[in-house]
């Protein structure tokens, strides 16, 4: 049987709680990394510092690990011999596009903002991304109620941060940095699907995520040398250890993303992740409020209606729930 249609390894019951986990590294990575970009006085800088640690634990984990270099193994036959679109090992530069959305525009919009702008756009594209059959599972199909909850969630998400446009002088302002973080969260799922497939055919999340910060970290550091060239060298790295956990907590993410989606689909994962970031911004806006951050009853009840519709998008309905409960209705009525 073909390894990229292989049955599912986690159940529902065992993934969700591994994707909200995950998700909930991103804000924390975002508030790093945009602290990191703002104590170099250099966003690109501060990208490949983030690329390159992540690539470094990844390296070593890989080297450490028996199934690891087993699975390092298999990076140049599977490219080699074509088990893939050779593309999708570029999944990386996905990777590196959302770190620099984090630097650029987490200070600017808080990591609140700067979530529903990923969400929004990971919402979206996890629909398409599982309709085009691009994760190893193949096609999924694309319920009523799928679709419901999806758009509820950005609905949710958006009710959520809404106290953060009130409070600035100059919501307008806010548009413009958005742009980018919606962008990179409509590549996600693609980064994701791409990531899981090859996760497949190397034998392990571990090459996978290895690839893919490989992939980031070559286009990063050509940037930073342009910009080098141009511009010069920006201030010195920071002493301080915890600048630098940006990219090891983008290993957590990017390694189960690539194991989950197998089994969860990239809707499903990127659902649960949307649950884990939004409860990570919620913790850090309440425990280490950053400058501007906003925490009113919108944001903590605009959480949860998100977890609700994540609920409602996971649960195992059956095929025609919604036109059934509407001929349902439609059939009382005629009986009146």
């Amino acid at each position: 049987m073909p390894l990229a249609t292989r049955r599912p390894s986690l159940s529902r019951a065992a993934g969700l709680p591994l994707a909200v986990a995950a998700g909930v590294f991103l804000p924390l990575q975002g508030r790093i990394n945009g602290a990191l970009g703002a104590q170099l006085g250099d966003g690109i800088a501060a990208a490949v510092v983030s690329f390159t640690t992540g690539l470094l634990v990844i390296a070593a984990v890989g080297l450490v690990l028996p199934k690891g270099r087993t699975a390092l193994r298999q990076v140049i036959p599977a490219l080699r011999e074509r088990r893939f679109p050779r593309l999708y090992a570029l999944a990386g530069v996905i990777g590196a596009l959302f770190v620099i959305a984090q630097v650029f525009t987490v200070d600017v919009l808080g990591v609140a903002l700067f979530t529903v702008a990923v969400v929004t756009g990971q919402t979206v594209s996890g629909v398409m991304v599982d309709r085009m059959g691009i994760a190893p599972g193949g096609k999924r199909s694309v319920t009523a109620m799928r679709v419901l909850g999806s758009v509820l969630t950005v609905a949710a998400v958006a009710w959520a941060v809404s106290p953060r446009f009130s409070a600035s002088s100059e919501p307008a302002a806010l548009l413009a940095p958005v742009l980018l973080p919606v962008l990179a969260g409509l590549l996600m799922s693609f980064q994701q699907a791409m990531n899981g497939t090859a996760t497949v055919q190397y034998g392990s999340p571990v090459a996978a995520t290895f690839v893919n910060f490989a992939a980031g970290a070559v286009a990063l550091w050509v940037l930073l040398l342009l910009k080098l060239a141009i511009a010069g060298p920006g201030h010195a790295l920071p002493g301080e250890w915890w600048y630098y956990l940006g990219g090891p907590m983008g290993c957590v993410f990017i390694g189960l993303a690539a194991l989950l989606v197998r089994s969860l689909g990239v809707l499903m994962t990127g659902l649960g992740m949307i649950a884990g970031q939004l409860l990570g911004s919620l913790a850090l806006d309440v425990v280490l409020p950053a400058p501007g951050a906003v925490v009113a009853l919108p944001t903590v009840l605009g959480t949860l209606l998100t977890l609700g519709a994540i609920i409602l998008a996971t649960l195992p309905w059956p095929k025609g729930a919604l036109a059934g409960a509407g001929q349902g209705r439609r059939t009382v009525s005629k009986g009146r």
